[in-house]
């Protein structure tokens, strides 16, 4: 697939495993529901769009020669299409784990060539259950009795939520009673009675609430359980790379482990491999001296590498330290000062911990082949990048000539995380709670600019921060919050013009090579469904971070096109959203046609961008509609969909739209080019 769009992957996967099981349950009443043939079709041309623009092939060619024998009808439908409903679960699943979704040849002929008069023959792939693995290959081993009470919470869960479903009915009754009493002649008594139903009914949805919640509180720790592994493996395997390296380089150590039972996620485990096996590296090769060096400096012949690990609670410590040379942080600041990565004026009031978190810079080691600081600061960005993904921080301490010691600390399993809902301008973004240690108002008259740098008047001190609204190209509030903290060992301020919540994510990483995602650790769904960006706060905490420049320009904001976008399909309104919006349009986006409408009646909009297989109005049934309102009725009008043959371009062209494009075939230049003119800017 496009590797600009790896980070939608779990955009896909969740809304492709609802299409699913829709499409099985559906497939299951094509003999006795009039509408199910066409809930089937609509599931299938999602689902291949989406596929498409993923660059998913397997997948699409499933979805399409479906959609062929829908149309076919052959005998044994529902059953040919119960197979395809399995199949495609067990691509959503092979893509959801990483790997690519491999093409079913027997089912493929099968919905090409179904013999008349017989169901299908094939066989459903069916993903084999685990049973004894190996935790190294991303397997684990499955406990019956923990299998047993999973089986059973998600029984009591799914029983829970069919309850729940009761709840919306019984609501909206009684609005119904509530208008109705509106025209008595004692609405008051009325009004009384409601009052007392609806309290009763709150008190039922809290209850249920809760329940609920200790229900899953519970199943995600039997599900964390297994997925907590002892590092007794991943140690051993830094340990013999540590011995083999040194033998390589001639140097004597000894490795000394301690912790390994410590059990840690094997997730994060996973996650942080390469980074620490890149501070076991820095520990042999930059750390501990050659034999003769160290005997000259007084030092055994054979230097020691620890690798520790500690249970602190919900969380882990994880120690590699060296008895080694160590660094001097002196070398440390001339080397910044000489690659500019601060000014000499900084410099002077540098504590030694500060200068030793500027090894944290991005490649502040890996300018010149033969690094000034001994090479130890190489790849420490990369360690606290990693340690970051997980929720975690790392830290640095060293004494010249006697060794070097990282720390990281990490969540013992990966749950959601914390995260502070922010927003900047229009803009929303998310912050991992932990960071951050305090909050205050920070008013206009208190920002002063400096030499392209933003400091925030505090009355007793000057604290550089990162105006984030400026950053990205908006214009700030009058009144703005300054949040302060830490992240990868060094302090942490941001300017925004609000805190809006918190909220508990699941954040996944960013992929593109935009520029704007060396601000962002990941990207994440909120409970309404919405993505939002997870800023970096070990980006965000470096000393350059408040010299950047504006991503996005204010000027550019100012005369942006404004395009509404219209798709069922929330891959591709966030893919299509991603194009227009790093061309610097203005989107906002819309599930289906009626609530495209309600937004245009709402506010205005240069283009309207739609796809046409919709539920309820398609989008040639909305292009046609618009074209008799008199005040849209010149609204530009671009179709971008799967169906690629030529009456279906006519037709939508007849409808009234400006344009037509299949997302098969889908130009992102030729998509902007077009919302541009159209848009008249």
């Amino acid at each position: 697939m496009d590797p600009d769009f790896v980070d939608l992957l779990p955009l896909f996967v969740s809304e492709a495993r609802g299409r699913v099981e829709h499409l099985a349950d559906v497939a299951g009443r094509l003999g006795s529901d009039e509408k199910a043939s066409v809930e089937v079709k609509r599931e299938l041309h999602t689902l291949k769009g989406a596929a498409r623009m993923l660059r998913l092939a397997p997948l699409a060619e499933l979805c399409h020669a479906a959609e062929g024998a829908l149309l076919a009808s052959p005998p044994g439908l529902a059953e040919l299409l119960t197979r395809v409903a399995d199949r495609l679960a067990a691509m959503v699943e092979a893509i959801a784990g990483g790997a690519d979704p491999e093409p079913d040849a027997a089912l493929l002929d099968d919905l090409r060539w179904a013999p008349e008069g017989t169901a299908p023959t094939g066989q459903a792939a069916v993903s084999p259950t685990p049973a004894m693995v190996n935790p190294a290959s991303g397997e684990i081993r499955l406990d019956s009795a923990a299998v047993d009470a999973m089986a059973d919470r998600a029984t009591r869960l799914r029983i829970l939520s069919l309850g729940a479903a009761a709840f919306p009915a019984r609501l909206t009754e009684l609005a119904r009673l509530a208008e109705q009493a509106v025209h008595e002649d004692q609405p008051g008594q009325v009004l009384a009675v409601l009052a007392t139903s609806i309290r009763r009914q709150a008190l039922e949805i809290e209850a249920g609430q809760r329940r609920l919640r200790r229900l899953a509180e519970s199943h995600l720790e039997t599900i964390l359980s297994l997925q907590v592994q002892p590092l007794s493996g991943f140690f051993h395997t830094l340990a013999r790379h540590a011995r083999e390296l040194a033998r390589t380089l001639g140097r004597e150590i000894e490795v000394v482990t301690r912790g390994d039972g410590t059990r840690l996620d094997r997730r994060i485990a996973r996650e942080l491999e390469e980074a620490l096996l890149h501070t076991v590296r820095n520990a042999v090769d930059h750390g501990i001296e050659p034999p003769e060096v160290r005997v000259a400096a007084g030092k055994p012949r054979d230097g020691t590498v620890r690798i520790e690990a500690a249970a602190m609670g919900a969380r882990v410590r994880i120690v590699v330290a060296d008895d080694g040379a160590g660094i001097d942080p002196a070398r440390i600041v001339a080397v910044a000062v000489a690659r500019g990565v601060i000014d000499a004026d900084d410099a002077r009031s540098l504590s030694r911990d500060e200068a030793l978190r500027l090894l944290f810079t991005p490649d502040f080691s890996t300018r010149d082949e033969v690094s000034e600081v001994s090479g130890r600061g190489v790849g420490l960005d990369a360690v606290a990048a990693a340690a970051g993904r997980v929720g975690g921080s790392v830290s640095i301490a060293s004494q010249p000539g006697q060794g070097t010691t990282v720390t990281l600390e990490v969540p013992a399993a990966r749950r959601g995380e914390t995260v502070m809902l922010l927003r900047a301008g229009r803009l929303r973004f998310a912050l991992p709670r932990g960071v951050i240690r305090s909050a205050r108002r920070l008013p206009a008259a208190a920002v002063v600019e400096r030499d392209g740098r933003f400091l925030a008047n505090l009355g007793d001190r000057l604290v550089p921060f990162v105006p984030l609204a400026q950053l990205f190209g908006e214009t700030p509030a009058g009144v703005q919050l300054l949040l302060e903290g830490e992240a990868a060992g060094q302090g942490l301020a941001v300017a925004v013009d609000a805190v809006t919540g918190e909220e508990e994510v699941l954040v996944r990483p960013v992929t593109t090579r935009a520029t704007v995602t060396a601000l962002l650790d990941g990207v994440a769904l909120l409970s309404d469904g919405e993505p939002v960006g997870v800023l970096s706060p070990s980006a965000l905490a470096l000393r350059e971070a408040v010299r950047l420049t504006p991503i996005v320009s204010a000027r550019a904001h100012q005369h942006r096109v404004r395009v509404l976008l219209v798709d069922d399909s929330l891959v591709t309104r966030e893919m299509e959203r991603r194009l227009l919006e790093d061309a610097g349009i203005d989107v906002a986006a819309a599930g289906d046609a009626g609530e495209a409408l309600a937004r245009l009646s709402e506010e205005p909009f240069d283009c309207l961008v739609t796809d046409i297989e919709m539920p309820g109005m398609d989008g040639f049934e909305l292009t046609r509609h618009l074209r008799t309102i008199p005040h849209l009725a010149q609204l530009p009008i671009v179709v971008v969909s799967t169906r690629e043959r030529p009456e279906d371009r006519l037709k939508g062209l007849e409808a009234g739209a400006d344009a037509y494009l299949t997302k098969q075939a889908l130009d992102a230049t030729e998509l902007v080019g077009l919302v541009r003119r159209l848009g008249g800017r």
